[in-house]
């Protein structure tokens, strides 16, 4: 049979997405789509999910959409009963739902601290909690996919809880990739740099960082200006569970923080230093 006509890499498959109304999630849920996978979408409001549908649908895949709210360990294990009364088991799962916080780290506030820990971290050990069992237990030697932020690499000054859920991402997901693969299950680290979503306009900025809308309007202008598409990462996910990828950078900046902190890591603590806003 010639390459021509075989099925696309993840015809048929079961992917969930978190945060799929938007941003990574939303071009995510399409690369997949355009795979002929199954899309199973969630995030904390429908709206946004309604016009992901159309775009799979558009895209030449199928869906479902839930609204929970990840951090939520309650909602979580109820959209996992519901998933599940409909498959069996997830063959991907990816975790992308996060949120975006700014400020000094003597200027923060526990509850920031608490709010973005909660989503950022306990979303994606509440994903990995409430699917991966099944998945070992259907030996479906599936994905699962975890979005970390080139943030893991090196951490901002101006960025200590958004860094701190990030690394600890990264870590979890090194643990849980060397557990999974007694299973032959895949684990994947996808850690973007300067991606234009809008995940700017939905950080949590405080102290300084907060006075006048200022920082938020420079970063987000920032982000405009580098203009590096969600698309592109949502591409960088897709291959990275085709080729059973471990530790994906995404952008020229992710992969030079990745490489800094690997070969340079003086330069990278004086790079930590500077006013610069590094993050998904």
């Amino acid at each position: 049979m010639g390459i021509f006509s075989r099925q696309p890499a993840m015809a048929g498959k079961v992917v969930l997405i978190t945060g799929a109304g938007s941003g990574i999630g939303r071009e995510t849920a399409v690369a997949f789509a355009r795979q002929k996978a199954h899309i199973v979408m969630v995030d904390l409001t429908l709206p946004g999910m309604a016009e992901t549908g159309s775009l799979i649908e558009s895209a030449g895949g199928s869906h479902e959409a839930y609204t929970c709210d990840v951090s939520s360990r309650e909602a979580m294990a109820e959209l996992a009963d519901k998933v599940h009364e409909r498959h069996s088991a997830l063959d991907v799962l990816i975790n992308n739902a996060g949120i975006g916080s700014a400020g000094r780290f003597l200027e923060t506030s526990l509850d920031t601290w608490e709010k973005v820990l909660d989503v950022n971290v306990l979303g994606v050990v509440h994903g990995c909690h409430f699917f991966a069992s099944q998945m070992v237990a259907h030996g479906n030697q599936g994905s699962i996919v975890n979005i970390a932020s080139a943030a893991a690499f090196a951490a901002a000054k101006e960025m200590p809880i958004y860094a701190a859920s990030k690394f600890a991402v990264f870590g979890f997901t090194e643990s849980l990739r060397a557990e999974m693969s007694d299973y032959g299950i895949h684990v994947a680290t996808i850690c973007p740099g300067l991606i234009n979503t809008s995940i700017v306009s939905n950080t949590v900025f405080e102290g300084a960082m907060s006075a006048g809308n200022k920082a938020r309007e420079k970063a987000m202008a920032l982000y405009e200006r580098r203009n590096y598409p969600p698309e592109k990462v949502a591409e960088a996910i897709l291959a990275a569970v085709v080729k059973r990828k471990s530790v994906v950078p995404v952008s020229p900046e992710a992969w030079a923080l990745y490489y800094g902190k690997r070969f340079v890591p003086g330069l990278m603590e004086r790079f930590g230093r500077l006013d610069a806003p590094v993050a998904k």
